[in-house]
């Protein structure tokens, strides 16, 4: 009463605003469910405010009444005031004023009966659009059948009206055609128009509907034209995923139908710079290509990775890399156009950029495996390109294919020469002491005239410290000697010369290899004797220098001794060219077929996930309808049931989870003797942990004000917060709260329980902690080969766990890692088959969440329903490897390294792998 007297008389407005806060919350029915008396002076208040010659307070208190639109007889006598404010001069006050009825008619209709026709004679006297827009939405919600006659009468003007309006037109339009209606190619007809409106909004609304309303190709066809324009003409990356998403789902219903558009899409490539817009729009043009347009999409993409040479951006060696295994996809998969793609990538073996050229190698070498008459222009054109190459990886692609694909006596000869521009002059060691000493002779002579000087200077020494910090001499002679050897080792010389004194004899072993590969293939090929013995003592003389050049000071880093042990096989096979067949057989036939297994592998992978993929288990209700294909519409299957997408986000559609699952994931949060014993059921949901707290009032007394009271470490966020509760004595109390989810960094949550007994003395119960499962947020991914190394090299977080296991199989122990991480094994099976003591194998994982920013130009429903409808988040990627062996006792030692982008998911999946070690037993099948 005291606010009535002292407040609501008031004429301040932030007062008004304020009340219409309190009135929201404050109890207006009395213990019998009765208005009580004091709310008659209320409502005439706002009355009298819905009179008032300010606009403004007119329009927020009609703003107000949309709050208590569930309170019919406060509303009552407010109606005839309402409805007189919809002939207000002012448009802020029509508009509220309609929304106010509209709020009312939801919940009670018989407060508005004439809603229709009130409406109908609003909108064909209003001038406002956002008056308009509401008094649709209103007249939609009341009678569709007038909403539908308002739509047919404005036909022709649809593409001049207001964005928002534009976009109900549209939701009635989709609600009036899940019937059979007749105006529905008067409905196509406009949502055609509106495909051309200026607002993004509308025309991805649009374009959608109209997927809805036909199946006609040409109307498929302008439906994905416009989603093309949209992701041309948008600038917000998110949105242009989304609708390269949407566009992708099109094209999978209407196989074939969108192949002519497969041009306008690749002009997404031209006008943007977003490597993940890219990436998704170069998905879509690999599954769209065929014979018919193969030749132009190449061609398009070979003028794109041109383009990517005279660009300097940041983001320019990524596009190449892309456009490079695009490329390779395309020529595998169409080999008509791989002999016209194949010489053109390998001018890009030179390539700065070593990823794109090792894509480049990878697309080669499969290239020459599978299409045979290919091999011998492929051989010429690798020996050519020799000299260009500058990486150590590339050469050794390089090397091995010319190893097992050159096949001629003259393509032999031709590469052996080749080889030794590169090389420079042989033996290595005797040319570089040749220098060495040239370079020694030319300080001798220009130091002659000052012999006596030079021996002086010999004699004299100057101190210097170790790193261990004790003194040593050095003479200056031995220091002009020792900058003479760096000027010999930092001159210009051939790239794999410089490859070889760099100590990288990694490419050295697989250049004796393919040498071994050549003199073979030549010996069993010619009959010319006298020409093979001149190539095996080449190769030998080569093979020699490499090993002597390895072992002098000439070079960075010494030999190590796997690449001494090859290359000493090496030669050693060529020494015995006559004898051991053996050997013969598996330089020239086993590494061969190796690598066809290996394809043939990869292809099966691929050929199960995509099978996966296709039959995907649809999760459908106990009691949904059965849809008999014979006496389904065509638009059954595409239609956009906005109800549906609303179930399948408030977790409708989920599989329920079994009685034994949920008590597996209850923690005990307080002890058996403590007052109040507390346990709480921890569910998983999206990106949100929802708490189910059971609370037992375990003594004789009434707990009064009980705040449960949770906090978080890590990236927890509480969403709401607990109310205050009072407890019966031995009663129960269920109590939800929800905590939302950011990383996959462990995460706990602790508490207490605070309360006030009989006697009003405060009392506290201390929770247990709750340790957030993050495998809940992990799931495995798979990866190639070069994109894990790519990413291993990247990562800069790093997480090593020392293994001591129990278990006696090293394939058992990963097994076991790879179900305690929900990681995926990226190691070929035949790597990690077989009878063996050793076993490494590298593993991917990869989190649900990731930097995704919503669009703002669209609604959030909008963004929500494309998330249902197959937008995935790019998440976090974990990198793992896994190096062990079996000891005599039968024990498994090594290491787990995990990389990650970020320190939280490395450390997390560490500690989840150590404590799985505590717990493993061994395996039992």
């Amino acid at each position: 009463m005291p606010i009535i007297q002292y407040v609501l008389t008031s004429k301040n407005k932030h007062l008004k605003k304020l009340l219409h806060f309190y009135w929201e919350v404050c109890p207006k029915y009395d213990e019998n469910g009765k208005l009580k008396q004091e709310m008659i002076l209320v409502v005439n208040a706002i009355r009298n405010d819905l009179q008032h010659p300010n606009e403004y307070i007119r329009g927020a208190t009609l703003r107000f009444l949309t709050k208590i639109a569930k309170d019919a007889e406060l509303l009552e006598p407010l109606i005839p005031t309402c409805r007189s404010c919809l002939e207000h001069r002012h448009s802020y006050v029509r508009k509220n004023a309609v929304f106010a009825l509209y709020s009312i008619h939801r919940e009670f209709e018989h407060l508005v009966p004439d809603a229709a026709e009130l409406m109908t004679t609003f909108l064909a006297a209003e001038t406002d659009s956002a008056c308009k827009r509401n008094a649709f939405v209103f007249l939609a919600h009341a009678a569709i059948d007038k909403a539908v006659e308002y739509i047919l009468s404005i036909g022709e003007t649809i593409g001049g009206l207001d964005e928002l309006l534009q976009m109900s037109i549209i939701e009635v339009i989709r609600q009036d055609c899940k019937n059979e209606s007749a105006h529905r190619a008067r409905y196509i007809r406009s949502i055609f128009e509106l495909l051309n409106a200026s607002s993004h909004a509308v025309k991805y609304e649009a374009a959608t509907t109209l997927t809805t309303l036909t199946q006609n190709p040409a109307a498929v066809k302008a439906a994905a034209s416009c989603f093309i324009n949209l992701v041309i003409k948008e600038s917000d990356n998110n949105v242009k995923l989304i609708v390269l998403d949407r566009l992708e789902n099109l094209r999978a219903k209407h196989d074939h139908v969108l192949d002519g558009l497969i041009m306008d899409v690749l002009q997404v490539l031209s006008h943007g710079t977003d490597i993940e817009v890219r990436r998704k729009a170069i998905g879509i043009v690999l599954s769209m290509t065929s014979s018919r347009n193969v030749e132009e999409v190449v061609l398009f993409l070979k003028k794109q990775l041109q383009r990517t040479q005279e660009s300097d951006t940041e983001k320019s060696p990524e596009y190449r890399q892309l456009l490079i295994q695009s490329i390779h996809v395309t020529a595998i998969k169409f080999s008509e156009v791989a002999a016209s793609v194949v010489h053109a990538l390998m001018d890009f073996l030179g390539d700065s950029n070593n990823p794109s050229a090792l894509d480049v190698v990878s697309f080669v070498r499969e290239v020459v495996e599978k299409f045979p008459h290919l091999r011998s222009s492929i051989a010429q054109k690798l020996i050519n390109t020799l000299t260009e190459i500058k990486s150590g990886k590339v050469f050794r692609g390089v090397l091995w294919i010319i190893g097992e694909y050159t096949e001629s006596a003259e393509d032999i000869q031709s590469a052996m020469r080749e080889i030794r521009k590169v090389l420079g002059e042989i033996p290595i060691l005797a040319s570089e002491q040749k220098l060495l000493d040239e370079a020694n002779g030319v300080a001798d002579a220009e130091g002659g005239e000052d012999k006596e000087k030079e021996k002086a200077a010999a004699a004299a020494s100057r101190p210097k410290v170790n790193a261990d910090g004790t003194y040593v001499t050095e003479t200056a002679f031995s220091s002009s000697a020792s900058a003479r050897l760096e000027a010999v080792k930092a001159a210009a010389k051939p790239p794999l010369r410089t490859l070889l004194l760099g100590g990288d004899f990694f490419t050295g072993s697989v250049l004796a290899a393919s040498l071994t590969k050549l003199v073979l293939r030549f010996a069993s090929s010619s009959k010319d004797t006298s020409a093979s013995n001149v190539l095996r003592a080449e190769a030998m003389l080569i093979m020699t220098s490499i090993i002597r050049v390895g072992q002098s000071k000439f070079v960075t880093v010494p030999i190590d001794e796997d690449s001494s042990e090859r290359v000493m096989n090496c030669i050693q096979t060529l020494s015995e060219l006559s004898t051991d067949k053996a050997v013969h057989q598996a330089f020239l036939d086993d590494t061969k077929s190796a690598y066809s297994k290996m394809l043939t592998a990869q292809e099966k992978r691929a050929a199960e996930k995509k099978e996966a993929e296709s039959t995907k288990k649809a999760v459908v209700q106990v009691d949904d309808l059965l849809s008999f294909r014979q006496f389904s519409k065509k638009t059954a299957d595409d239609a956009i049931d906005y109800d549906e997408d609303v179930s399948k986000a408030t977790g409708a559609s989920e599989v329920q989870e079994d009685f034994m699952s949920n008590l597996s994931r209850i923690s005990q949060l307080t002890g058996f003797s403590d007052p109040i014993y507390a346990e709480a059921l921890v569910k998983m949901h999206g990106f949100d942990i929802m708490l189910d707290v059971l609370l037992v009032n375990q003594t004789p007394n009434t707990l009064q004000n009980l705040c449960l009271d949770f906090a978080t470490l890590g990236d927890l966020k509480i969403v709401e917060r607990p109310s205050v509760y009072t407890i019966a004595p031995h009663g129960f109390q269920s109590i939800k709260a929800t905590i939302k989810v950011s990383s996959t960094e462990t995460g706990v949550i602790f508490g207490s329980i605070l309360w006030e007994g009989p006697n009003m003395g405060e009392s506290c119960v201390i929770l247990n902690d709750i340790h957030i499962d993050i495998m809940d947020y992990i799931k495995p991914a798979y990866c190639n080969e070069a994109q894990f190394r790519s990413m291993w090299t990247e990562f800069e977080w790093e997480n090593r766990v020392n293994v001591n296991s129990s278990l006696s199989d090293p394939r058992d122990y990963l097994q076991h890692v790879m179900k305690v991480t929900n990681m995926s094994c990226l190691t070929p099976e035949g790597a990690t088959s077989g009878d063996c003591d050793f076993l490494s194998a590298n593993m991917y994982a990869r989190s649900l969440f990731g930097a995704f920013a919503p669009p703002l130009r669209f609604t959030l429903f909008i963004l929500l329903i494309d998330c249902l409808n197959g937008f995935e988040y790019a998440g976090e990627d974990a990198l793992a490897n896994l190096s062990i062996e079996r000891t005599e006792q039968g024990t498994i030692t090594g290491h787990v390294r995990i990389r990650s982008k970020t320190q939280g998911i490395a450390l997390s999946l560490g500690d989840r792998i150590t404590m799985a070690q505590k717990e493993s037993k061994p395996l039992t099948v």
